[in-house]
């Protein structure tokens, strides 16, 4: 089964494909490149160096979010288009548990972290090899994290590029409880993307058209939109 994956849902960018279980191709960055400029052409550097044309794909598995409202649009477009033009069915996984993956070998806690700007991030926490979800991915201020993270009482793994943002205030509150990865494991993988999705059974060709990103978080005017109401409202 041959399967191609996107993942575009923060700066850093990747694109895989992956045939019965073995890696052919994948590019992973962090350039200053907007998505909207270099996943296509990323998509199909990909292919040809695979050698796999697009009618041979048989699945597409793509980072559905949290992350960059822009960054998760843009994947979530270009995996959509490409799946229902080739008529192929289409996985979305969750960008944070994507980000877990490359820590999946750690026995123990591990909290992927997006900043998501103002001091707020984008995290959850899962374990193990089989990413058991402790915490479900959601937006909250880095000290509302933090919180709950030293409520579990055990050490904990962050993986991200991101953690740096936040790493002094982290080991404030965590001490020795907190743990990070290598820099190597901080960008995500559309390998992993699709290992995870390969779990996963496959939904039908129709079911793209109901396929939506997963922010986790409304959008900023929205929630001004909604604030102003609210003051109206009270007057």
């Amino acid at each position: 089964m041959i399967w191609l994956g996107i993942e575009t849902a923060n700066a850093p960018l990747s694109i895989a494909v992956v045939r019965d279980g073995k890696v052919i191709a994948e590019i992973v960055q962090n350039i200053k490149l907007t998505h909207s400029a270099g996943a296509m052409p990323a998509i199909e550097e990909v292919l040809v160096k695979a050698g796999i044309k697009p009618n041979e794909l048989d699945a597409i598995a793509v980072s559905e979010g949290p992350g960059s409202y822009t960054g998760v649009r843009i994947g979530v477009t270009l995996a959509k288009t490409l799946a229902w033009t080739l008529k192929k069915p289409l996985v979305g996984i969750s960008s944070l548990k994507t980000l877990a993956a490359n820590a999946a070998l750690y026995d123990g806690f591990i909290c992927p972290i997006f900043d998501a700007r103002r001091s707020n991030v984008y995290s959850a926490v899962y374990k193990g090899f089989e990413l058991e979800v402790i915490i479900d991915d959601y937006h909250d201020h880095i000290d509302g994290l933090l919180e709950r993270l030293q409520a579990l009482e055990t050490p904990v793994l962050f993986v991200g590029a991101d953690v740096d943002v936040f790493w002094h205030r982290i080991v404030e509150v965590l001490g020795d409880f907190a743990l990070r990865t290598p820099f190597s494991n901080d960008l995500p993988r559309a390998s992993e993307t699709i290992r995870l999705a390969t779990k996963v059974e496959l939904p039908s060709v129709d079911a793209i058209h109901h396929f939506v990103p997963q922010y986790k978080r409304i959008a900023e005017a929205e929630a001004n939109w909604l604030k102003e109401q609210k003051e109206k409202a009270h007057e």
